[in-house]
């Protein structure tokens, strides 16, 4: 165990639905006399898997069943998989938020959880004193919480309102500190749950930039729940899938990413898209707003190759009259990593009750082999109330690379892999 940090061996957790404990006397008693002969818990038999999907005939439940991994000192462990797969419960059960059903748990140092928003702030407390407070239940010293005081507020970005009550905080600012007191007050074990989500693109970068420096650089072992597929790869050297509370597969990051993305991802190749609500991730003023958007030319599955070209056609409304308006599009892999966000030159112009359509042709495309999705965003300014009107829809047509000839398999893409615009040679809008 000299090299390992956490052994998880048989790791289970059972509950029951609906109820708080067991629910009667009966089943306690049960229970109490098991255990003092020795016995199995007689409930432990009767459980059923996690598979929220599905209507079960038992009033158990294996939140966790039989999971076991190792995970080596200064390594980043990423885990997925789907809502409901019981990542959150193995993370409150390393943490000891809550006690496992059957198995056990080894581990060597102090660990440090950043499992929701604010987590183990006392909201009528300063941030100043939240600071303390939380490294003190993290198991740090007043002398070493005072070494790093400064480098955590300086990275958390809330200098400014560190002696105001992080009731009056924002979420994001509640998170931007309560990562910075936890990846600063140097546990041996960081565990992180999908909290990163909560910054801005800014500040989840710097997170993911903190990880790794203190994986890589100072030996720390990092425990990582993510549901970006692109920051898992980024920042992750080995990882575990979850499905319905029991290990799917484990292996490098880029491995069990791949193996999820074949088998779980929702990948939709439909060559039409009418826009519902579900496509718009939040609400905004749209007095132009995306109808539908389609493939002009598909194939089945949407199958494309690197030689052909992309035509798509977009349907806007139009409840205002306007006489200038772009439209975007934004290119992600099905692993969420991005390769561009395009404008285009183009100005259009639509009418109060118009429909109009814009179709859009991307030659040469060079795009890698493998299984993307288009989100797409118009925008206008309104002159007389001073806010920009706009419609944002994301993972709206989804596709799939395939090549012609071995040739072409050496091809790469030759767009930028950050955020950015494009040369617009190969881009027809009109």
């Amino acid at each position: 165990m000299n090299n390992i940090a956490i052994r998880v061996e048989d790791l289970g957790k059972q509950y029951r639905l609906g109820e708080i404990g067991t629910g009667t006397l009966s089943h306690d008693l049960n229970r109490w006399w098991s255990r003092i002969r020795g016995k199995e818990d007689p409930f432990a038999k009767i459980g059923e898997a996690n598979d929220r999907t599905k209507k079960g005939n038992s009033e158990y439940v294996w939140a966790l069943k039989d999971v076991n991994f190792e995970v080596k000192k200064g390594e980043v462990l990423g885990i997925i998989g789907r809502n409901g797969a019981g990542k959150s419960t193995l993370l409150k059960i390393l943490s000891k938020v809550t006690a496992p059903t059957t198995g056990r748990i080894k581990v060597q140092g102090r660990i440090a959880s950043l499992l929701e928003v604010g987590t183990g702030f006392h909201p009528d407390l300063t941030g100043r004193e939240n600071v303390y407070l939380n490294g003190a239940i993290l198991g740090m010293t007043k002398g070493e919480i005072n070494r790093k005081f400064d480098e955590i507020v300086d990275f958390s970005g809330v200098e400014r309102y560190i002696d105001t009550p992080v009731k009056r905080y924002s979420s994001g600012m509640y998170v931007r500190l309560a990562f910075a007191v936890s990846a600063f007050l140097e546990p041996e074990i960081l565990i992180v749950d999908e909290v990163l989500a909560v910054g801005d693109a800014e500040f989840q970068k710097k997170c993911l930039g903190r990880m790794k420096d203190v994986s890589r650089n100072e030996g720390r072992t990092i425990l990582f729940v993510s549901h970006s597929m692109a920051a898992v790869k980024n920042i992750c050297t080995t990882g575990i899938l979850m499905k319905n509370g029991e290990l799917a597969f484990a292996g490098t990051a880029d491995d069990i990413v791949d193996y999820y993305i074949a088998n779980f991802s929702e990948f939709n190749p439909m060559s039409k898209v009418y826009i519902e609500a579900k496509h718009r991730p939040y609400y905004a003023n749209r007095s132009i707003k995306y109808e539908s958007i389609e493939f002009i030319n598909p194939s089945e599955n949407n199958y494309f190759s690197t030689k052909g070209a992309i035509a798509i056609l977009l349907k806007l409304s139009s409840i205002i009259n306007c006489d200038a308006f772009r439209v975007a599009f934004s290119v992600n892999k099905i692993d969420e990593s991005p390769v561009g966000t395009f404008f285009s030159e183009e100005i259009f112009s639509i009418r109060n009750g118009e429909t109009k359509d814009i179709m859009l042709s991307l030659k040469d495309h060079q795009l890698a082999k493998g299984q993307y999705y288009l989100s797409f965003s118009v925008g206008v300014g309104n002159e007389i109330t001073g806010i920009t009107d706009y419609d944002t829809v994301i993972q709206t047509l989804f596709f799939e690379i395939a090549y012609n000839d071995v040739a072409n398999e050496r091809m790469i893409t030759l767009w930028n892999s950050e955020w950015g615009s494009m040369n617009f040679q190969n881009v027809e809008l009109r």
